[in-house]
């Protein structure tokens, strides 16, 4: 469910109202706010990598809501082929994201911005993976056997 609501927050994301003139007024705002100032190439550096970093994030944050949803809504071990299914379907939603920013005013189709966005999506998993291992076990070790008890066995 979450991913389904996700995809909708992507999606009103792509609108007129989220465009760059929106990044550009809340960075302004951010750096009026901490007393600081930039030269126009600096502004238009930092503006393009907020905008980016929108796209990693919403679909780091939308491959992970993927990933939990195809595992039933549970937690569960990693799974890669998962993942990778995880990664794909980010992809294919970014293309029609891109496709539905076509007929949106001020806005247009980026391919480059599906990549940032697939991207996103791999960094999510990543973070899947990552969160997922027990920092404390070698690698080819996990807890609990089939008889239930916490011994380590190797696999």
């Amino acid at each position: 469910m979450l991913a389904i609501v996700w995809a909708g927050v992507i999606f009103d994301m792509s609108t007129r109202t989220f465009g760059a003139s929106f990044t550009d007024h809340l960075l302004r705002e951010i750096l009026a706010a901490l007393h600081l100032r930039v030269s126009p190439h600096a502004f238009a550096f930092l503006a393009t990598a907020v905008r980016k970093l929108g796209h990693f994030t919403e679909y780091a944050i939308f491959s992970i809501f993927l990933y939990y949803a195809l595992a039933g809504g549970r937690r569960s071990a990693w799974n890669p082929r998962r993942a990778l299914a995880c990664i794909l379907l980010a992809g294919l939603y970014s293309l029609t994201d891109e496709f539905h920013q076509r007929f949106v005013p001020g806005r247009g189709p980026s391919l480059m911005d599906c990549g940032f966005d697939t991207i996103g999506a791999a960094l999510g998993m990543l973070v899947m993976y990552i969160a997922g291992r027990d920092p404390l076990q070698p690698d080819g070790e996990r807890q609990g056997g089939a008889s239930g008890d916490d011994k380590p066995i190797v696999t």
